[in-house]
């Protein structure tokens, strides 16, 4: 059977008591709410499952913003511009993808369309003043094969989301609301040129035969005679995250992204198929969830995910990746670590979960829709 090796870690949050204080600080005098079940957002700016099955694939996790339990707001930090972000994602998430986040330095360096400006992305989780959880991610995306191996970064481009968009805001049992949108949709399509496409106002785009290989290279594969097909849609169900254990649903639950599914068939240079390898992302996952019986405080404060004006919790916590030395045996299974509260807020560091044993993933072969 032709396998391709996925490397995977996993992640340990460090949970530093000097970030506490700053983290209580942003808070705001009143009673807090339930950790467990009271109302909650969380954003998270892009992460990846690597393989269709849960049990033996992987996963790259980002940093998740947990809203606090007083009115305040958890925001991601602008050094966050791309995934991987280090060796350690890299290592997980193999040698040839890469999703740019919106920012990036000269032109020539942009993995964008032409006009399409550099900015910092916005990914908050918000508790309103009236106790409403709300959510926001916005940015640019752009995903890129760098296993083309094109000079400049945007001919390795194959998808762009331009002024992506998705919100969250849970203001009662009955009026909770979940949105995805996108200024404009480009993707390298067969005659592998960058152009916009059509984005159906709910439903999939499907876009086939991309010449584009998968994040970690299939033995005996070859680029010229391998394709993959993309698959754009909305997400629609909390289950359709991808996300930490911590990450919870409610009683009432709403949820938004932009989800895109990858199946690379990957053939040798006689054209012989070898495996179908699956790639699953959500880019902007944000959701939020109220106790049926929720009711909002009187006062302003609901709706964009940002309204609260608290400073936002500290967005950095050491993620330490287990390197070649502290490797586990091979026979090791490794399970998601757990997650800690910080004050007013809650943070999950990136992380790359093992969802299967430390060795060759196993290649999911693509069943029929």
């Amino acid at each position: 059977m032709t396998r391709f090796v996925t490397k995977a870690a996993v992640a340990a949050l460090v949970a530093l008591p000097a970030l506490a204080p700053a983290a209580a600080a942003q808070t705001q005098a009143g009673q807090a709410v339930d950790e467990k079940t009271g109302p909650v957002s969380f954003a998270n700016v892009a992460s990846v499952r690597l393989g269709g099955d849960p049990q033996h694939g992987g996963a790259l996790i980002t940093e998740t913003q947990r809203s606090p339990l007083t009115p305040g707001q958890s925001q991601l930090g602008t050094d966050r511009v791309a995934v991987p972000k280090n060796d350690g994602e890299r290592n997980t998430f193999g040698p040839n993808y890469e999703i740019d986040l919106g920012k990036y330095g000269d032109s020539s360096a942009s993995p964008y369309p032409a006009g399409i400006a550099s900015r910092d992305h916005q990914v908050v989780a918000a508790l309103q003043t009236t106790h409403v959880p709300t959510a926001v991610a916005e940015t640019n995306y752009a995903l890129r094969d760098n296993g083309r191996k094109k000079p400049k970064p945007v001919d390795n481009t194959m998808l762009v989301l331009e002024g992506a968009r998705s919100s969250v805001d849970c203001s009662g049992p009955g009026k909770v609301t979940g949105t995805a949108t996108a200024a404009r949709v480009w993707v390298r399509g067969e005659d592998d040129a960058l152009k916009q496409v059509a984005m159906p106002a709910s439903g999939t785009l499907s876009v086939t035969g991309l010449k584009m290989g998968s994040p970690t290279d299939v033995p005996q594969s070859d680029p010229a005679k391998t394709t993959s097909d993309l698959v754009v849609s909305r997400v629609s169900a909390f289950d359709q995250l991808i996300k930490q254990d911590g990450w919870r649903s409610g009683d009432v639950t709403a949820q938004a992204g932009w989800r895109v599914e990858i199946t690379t068939h990957a053939r040798d240079a006689k054209d012989t198929k070898l495996s179908d390898v699956q790639t699953t992302m959500v880019l902007g996952g944000v959701s939020c969830s109220i106790p049926k019986d929720f009711v909002a405080l009187a006062g302003n404060g609901s709706g964009s995910g940002s309204t609260v004006q608290q400073p936002s919790v500290p967005t950095e916590v050491p993620a330490g990746y287990l390197g070649p030395q502290a490797a586990a045996p091979s026979d090791d299974l490794r399970l998601p670590l757990g997650f800690g509260l910080l004050g007013g807020g809650l943070l999950f560091g990136a992380v790359a979960i093992v969802l299967g044993r430390r060795r060759a993933a196993r290649v999911v072969r693509s069943r029929g829709e």
